[in-house]
Parts: structure tokens; sequence; C-alpha cells
């Protein structure tokens, strides 16, 4: 095997480790269904994305998790992404009042519309992790 090529495993190993640490199952799942049509993007999401860029040092994972929030809400149509990444930031450390301050905070800088589909996105993940809590506009005054 060329030195080019076991680098372009190791680069996608790491990617893996970072992915799996970060996403956990989703990150599986996102590998599943697209390894079968583009094995080239699975190839890029892990060792580049992950593997180059995630792993660096200058952002710690809640931190990264925080940006990528704003800026898939930012993008719109993005729940698949969304879904991948406010699972990501709970399993990092920040607790559904944090997710949920980062998309309020986006409405002011992208319109409430992407902020309020981004929120419903967060209700879903909430729901199924068994985390959703009833409130009201009291309990933010």
């Amino acid at each position: 095997m060329s030195d080019t090529m076991r680098e372009r495993d190791a680069r996608f190993e790491r990617g893996m480790r970072v992915l799996e640490s970060v996403d956990g199952e989703a990150g599986d799942r996102l590998i599943a269904a697209l390894g079968d049509i583009s094995p080239d993007i699975v190839h890029e999401v892990a060792a580049w994305a992950y593997g180059d860029v995630y792993a660096r040092p200058g952002l710690v994972p809640r931190d990264r998790q925080l940006v990528t929030l704003g800026m898939l809400t930012a993008l719109g149509d993005t729940t698949a992404e969304l879904r991948v990444h406010i699972g990501a930031a709970l399993n990092v450390g920040l607790t559904p009042d944090e997710v949920l301050e980062a998309l309020l905070q986006s409405a002011v800088y992208c319109g409430f519309p992407r902020a309020i589909n981004a929120i419903l996105v967060a209700k879903e993940v909430f729901t199924e992790r068994g985390l959703l809590l009833p409130r009201t506009a009291a309990d933010t005054g």
C-alpha cells in the first residue's frame, strides 16, 4: 500500500473515531445511508470534516456543536443534519436548555422561520431521548 493510501486510510479511521465519539449511532447511520451510493462523500465527511477539522484542538466539542447548530439553522432545510447535531450537542455535554438558547439566539440573525424549524427538530430529538419537559412562556421569564 502506498504512503498516500495509508494516509488516506489513517485520516478516515481518525475521523470515524471522532464521528463515533460525538455522534454515536447517528454517525453510523449516516455512513450506512450514504456508503452504497457515494463512498467518496462518506470518506470526506469522516476524513476531512471530522478527522481534520472537528479533531482540531482550537475549540472543545461543545463549542463546535454550538457553532454547527447556528450554521445549520441559518442555512435552513437541514432537518436531517440538525437531528444529528442536536443529538451530538447533547452527547458532548450541552443541556436541552443550552440547545434551545442557541436556537433562539439564531432567530435574531437568521429569522424566526428557520429558528422555529430548528426548535421543532430539537423537540423531536428531546422527545426521543425523554428530555422534553412541559414549558410555558412564564418559565423563561
